[in-house]
């Protein structure tokens, strides 16, 4: 293009050479050797096209009809602002890097940071905060609220540490070394422990301590020395997609007094596609241990407060997807979902949790908003608490937000 505009000014320049009496060969001559320049400078772009950086972000807002929040229910519901967020990512030659910074009104958080090499076209590292690869990725669910596992740490959870992933024609292995959270453990230097995307351990929650307290003297602990292994494999019949996979963690806790402690969990998950149906299934198991102690709750941290969850449970998940391509205005596609979590088998006889999520979602060009009916007992968010024995909640929550 750069070139066919330049011979044409070249003959344009000709034709007009008597009626100015301009020294056509001069310039010419002049023309020539800027398109030499040109394209010169092309070639060069060409050699650095493997050189990208990108910036994007995005701004979301929230309206929210809550019927376990009277002052809510009494307004009619609030419209607030939700976040603000900055995007970065690239590669400089064989150097990737991602990192995305949000705002809220109520804290500034990291939600991941990391550099990482591509070893060939099926093998990739990263070191920094990353996404921890367990269950269902990315998301183990459809909805704003992700699944009751988010809650627990075990979905779409950062740490700091190392990754690796070799992803072959048909199945995929994840390993990692978290040596702690993303606010560098226990004597991390943050002013709060509490401002943070994803939910972890901050400390173990003795009897008789109210479930929103801080961590008590000496008992304030965080996730250390951390291992990672998920396997997933892949299957096609036709229009039918199956993924099957297995995933382990285990890992230690530091706590302030001392005392040794760990965690363990395991899941086994299932993802299947059909033309335009999606079903995801996932069983997952957990529990956390300190020594010398009957341990029921530990504290965890996210969002600018301090909950408790029980120390061991098992979750399932059963979600379903339908998605719909439209063309309705800047409307080009509906997806209907409903998402059940479930959190049983917890120690002394805690109640269950459960969560009911039936929505849809609507992308419009940038535009992404999410549209959930939840219905919920002994849900964050949702009115209650992991720990809790509560009433049954409903909540009607419109999320949108513009992505660049």
């Amino acid at each position: 293009m750069i070139r066919h505009t330049l011979v044409a000014s070249c003959i344009a320049l000709a034709l007009t050479a008597n009626a100015y009496a301009a020294p056509v060969d001069e310039e010419i001559a002049a023309l020539k050797a800027r398109i030499d320049q040109l394209e010169s400078d092309k070639e060069q772009t060409a050699q650095d096209k493997g050189n990208a950086i990108k910036f994007g972000g995005a701004a979301r807002f929230q309206y929210s009809y809550e019927d376990y929040n009277d002052g809510n229910s009494d307004r009619s519901g609030d419209f607030d602002f939700d976040l603000f967020r900055i995007d970065v990512n690239g590669n400089l030659d064989d150097i990737i890097f991602s990192a995305q910074y949000r705002w809220f009104e109520y804290m500034n958080v990291i939600h991941h940071a990391w550099v990482g090499y591509n070893f060939d076209d099926k093998q990739q590292g990263k070191i920094g905060v990353t996404q921890v690869p367990f269950g269902i990725l990315t998301y183990a669910s459809n909805n704003y609220f992700f699944s009751s596992n988010f809650y627990l740490g075990l979905e779409d959870d950062y740490d700091l540490g190392l990754n690796y992933t070799y992803k072959g024609d048909n199945n995929q292995l994840d390993l990692a070394f978290y040596k702690n959270d993303e606010q560098g453990g226990l004597d991390g230097y943050v002013s709060d422990r509490t401002d943070r995307y994803a939910y972890d351990v901050v400390g173990i929650r003795l009897p008789g301590e109210g479930i929103y307290d801080a961590p008590s003297d000496g008992n304030a602990a965080a996730e250390l020395n951390t291992f990672n292994g998920r396997y997933a494999h892949n299957m096609a019949f036709d229009d039918l997609k199956v993924e099957l996979g297995v995933s382990l963690q285990a890992g230690q806790l530091e706590i302030e007094s001392g005392t040794d402690g760990d965690n363990v969990a395991a899941a086994l998950h299932g993802v299947i596609n059909y033309n335009r149906w999606n079903v995801k299934l996932q069983v997952t198991d957990y529990k956390y241990d300190v020594d010398g102690m009957d341990l029921e709750r530990v504290v965890v941290a996210a969002y600018h407060f301090y909950d408790s969850i029980p120390s061991e449970a098992t979750t399932y998940i059963a979600n379903v997807a339908y998605s719909l391509p439209v063309d309705i205005g800047p409307i080009s596609n509906l997806t209907f979902y409903n998402d059940y979590s479930l959190v049983t088998d917890k120690p002394s006889m805690q109640a269950d949790t459960f969560m009911n999520v039936t929505g849809m979602a609507i992308t419009a060009g940038g535009l992404y908003t999410y549209v959930d009916f939840v219905v919920a007992e002994n849900q964050p968010f949702i009115g209650g608490t992991m720990v809790g024995d509560g009433e049954t909640n409903k909540r009607l929550n419109i999320n949108f937000g513009y992505y660049f």
